[in-house]
C-alpha cells in the first residue's frame, strides 16, 4: 500500500516449494511436480479442490513459508530494485512446475499454473517492494518491509505451491502476478504496458493486503477501496511572494478534514471508523500543501486525496478560489491517480465464500477507505473485475501500532501467512470453476 506522491494519468472506472532459495539455503518440505501433485496429496482427479485438500497441503508448507517470509524480510528492496526478491520467487514457482516469465515491467514475475481440466482463468497479484525511509512513519533511515509486502509475496508463493500440488484436481488456470514498485505507484502500470497478461488473459484478479485487524480475520471491500491522489502547484510572483505562499498554503491545508494518526488511540479510532457504515470517513479530504521557507521560487506544492473520487473537480476549484486573491497561477498538470474502487459483485461473493469457509465472525466489511494511502492495484481493477481484501496481522494482545502499515513498529503475526494461503487457494480454485 503506497503513500507515494508519484502519479499516473487517466482512468477507466470499473464496477460491477520447491527449490533452494537464492542465497538463503532454505528448501520447502514438498516438491511440486510438473505431472501432478505429490503422492497422497492430489487425490482423485474427479473431485475438485476443496477446503480439506487445501488445508492438507498447506499444513505441510506452513513452516517453510514462514522461513521464506523471514528471508525476504531480511533483504528489503525498494521500488525498482527487487532483483533478489524476484529471483527467489521465480525459482520457487519454476520448481513448482509453473510457466514463469521474469522482467515484466521491471522486476515483475508472471507465472501461469494450468489445471488438469478446462475452466476459467483468474489472476492473483502480490507486491514485492519494501518501504523507503521517506515513506515510513516514525523517521526510518533504511528500507524496510513495513507495509507487509514480504507477507504478500509469501502468501502468493504459498498459494501457487498449494495449487500446484493439487493441479490434478484444479480446473482452469491461475495467473500469478508478482509486482514491483507498488510503493512508487509505478509497477502496475509498467506491467500492464509490458503485456503482463499476454500469455493468459484472466477474467478477474484478486489480492490481499496486511491490515490492522486481528490475525485470522479478513476485511472485504465490496464497493469500497482506497483513495487516489491529485497533485498541483500554485506559483506566486512579486514582492513578499514567499510570505504570501506560506499564508496560502495554510489556507489550502484548512480544506483538509483528516490528519494522519499520531498515537495508538488515533489508530484505534481509524480502525473503528473504516468499519463503520456511513461513518465519519464516508467523505474526507486529506490535504498536503507546502510552501518554501526561504526566498526563491514561491510555489505552493499541493498533494491531496479525497473520497469519493468524484470530488476532485470540486477540490481543484476550491484551490483556485483560494489562490485568486494572492495572484497565484494554479496548475494541475495531470489527471488524478485513480482511486482503487472494488466491484461489489465479486466482493460480496468473496464475503460469502469466506464466511462459509473461515467463519462468519472472522469476516468483516470495509465501509470507508484509509485516507492516507493509495494502491496501484487500482489500475488492474480498471481493466478487470476482482477483489482486494485486508488480511488481519495483529497478534493477540499486541498494540494496534504493530499491525499498521508504514509505521516503524509494524510487526505482523506470521500466522497470517497460513490463513491467507488457505483462504486464497480455496477461493481461486473455486473461481476457476465459476
Amino acid at each position: 500500500m503506497s503513500n507515494s506522491e508519484k502519479l499516473r494519468v487517466s482512468r477507466r472506472a470499473v464496477l460491477g516449494g520447491a527449490a533452494a532459495l537464492l542465497g538463503s539455503g532454505l528448501a520447502p518440505p514438498l516438491a511440486a511436480r510438473a505431472d501432478g501433485p505429490a503422492p497422497g496429496l492430489g487425490g482423485s482427479t474427479r473431485r475438485p479442490v476443496d477446503r480439506k485438500s487445501v488445508d492438507a497441503v498447506a499444513s505441510r508448507l506452513d513452516r517453510d513459508l514462514v522461513e521464506l517470509r523471514r528471508d525476504i524480510h531480511r533483504h528489503p528492496e525498494t521500488a525498482g530494485t527487487e532483483r533478489r526478491t524476484a529471483a527467489v520467487v521465480a525459482r520457487r514457482l519454476r520448481a513448482a512446475g509453473l510457466d514463469v516469465r521474469t522482467g515484466v515491467g521491471g522486476h515483475g514475475v508472471v507465472a501461469v499454473l494450468t489445471g488438469a481440466r478446462p475452466g476459467r482463468t483468474v489472476a492473483y497479484r502480490a507486491d514485492m517492494d519494501a518501504v523507503p525511509p521517506g515513506d515510513q512513519f516514525g523517521g526510518g533511515t533504511l528500507p524496510a518491509h513495513l507495509c507487509g509486502h514480504d507477507v504478500h509475496t509469501t502468501v502468493g508463493v504459498g498459494v501457487a505451491e498449494v495449487l500446484a500440488l493439487l493441479r490434478n484436481r484444479l480446473t482452469g488456470s491461475v495467473v500469478f502476478v508478482f509486482q514491483p514498485a507498488e510503493e512508487a505507484l509505478a509497477g502496475a502500470a509498467a506491467m500492464l504496458d509490458d503485456g503482463v497478461f499476454a500469455q493468459a488473459r484472466p477474467a478477474e484478479i484478486h489480492a490481499l493486503h496486511c491490515g490492522p485487524f486481528p490475525v485470522g480475520q479478513f476485511v472485504v471491500t465490496p464497493g469500497c477501496g482506497l483513495p487516489g491522489q491529485d497533485r498541483g502547484v500554485v506559483t506566486l510572483t512579486g514582492p513578499d511572494a514567499t510570505a504570501r505562499a506560506q499564508r496560502l498554503a495554510a489556507e489550502i491545508n484548512a480544506l483538509g478534514t483528516v490528519t494522519p494518526p499520531a498515537t495508538p488511540a488515533d489508530l484505534e479510532r481509524l480502525v473503528a471508523d473504516i468499519l463503520t457504515p456511513d461513518g465519519p470517513l464516508a467523505e474526507f479530504v486529506f490535504m498536503g500543501a507546502a510552501a518554501p521557507d526561504a526566498e526563491g521560487p514561491a510555489e505552493v506544492e499541493i498533494r491531496y486525496r479525497c473520497w469519493p473520487e468524484h470530488r476532485y473537480p470540486e477540490i481543484r476549484e476550491q484551490v483556485r478560489r483560494l489562490a485568486r486573491p494572492y495572484g497565484g497561477a494554479v496548475s494541475f498538470p495531470n489527471d488524478p491517480f485513480p482511486a482503487m474502487l472494488c466491484p461489489e459483485q465479486e466482493g460480496l461473493a468473496l464475503r460469502r465464500y469466506l464466511r462459509q469457509n473461515v467463519g462468519h465472525a472472522r469476516v468483516r466489511t470495509l465501509h470507508a477507505p484509509v485516507p492516507f494511502n493509495g494502491e496501484d492495484f487500482a489500475l488492474f481493477l480498471d481493466r478487470l473485475p476482482g477483489t482486494y481484501t485486508f488480511l488481519g496481522v495483529r497478534a493477540p494482545g499486541a498494540g494496534v501500532e504493530t499491525s499498521a502499515p508504514h509505521f516503524g513498529t509494524f510487526d505482523p503475526d506470521e500466522r497470517a501467512i497460513g490463513y491467507g494461503v488457505r483462504a486464497m487457494a480455496g477461493w481461486l480454485a473455486g473461481r476457476t470453476r465459476a
